[in-house]
């Protein structure tokens, strides 16, 4: 499994081939997106699995030596 959507996988997601279309379903949809070098939508594949990495807050340092 890739990082990123295949072309095939943004274009079912978007139900277009057409690279305008796709773009604008991304926008209209706030889907986090990239243009590569040929200014092709991509995808990364946590955007659109639902499934992102919470970090827990960092718990403060505490010294266990006693004082």
């Amino acid at each position: 499994m890739s990082l990123c959507l295949s072309r095939d996988e943004v274009a079912e997601l978007t139900r277009s081939r057409l690279k305008r279309k796709q773009l604008d379903f991304l926008r209209k949809n706030g889907i986090l997106h990239y243009l590569d070098d040929h200014d092709w939508p991509v995808v990364p594949r946590a955007a659109v699995e639902g499934k992102r990495h919470i970090a827990e807050p960092v718990k403060a340092w505490k010294s266990n030596k006693a004082a």
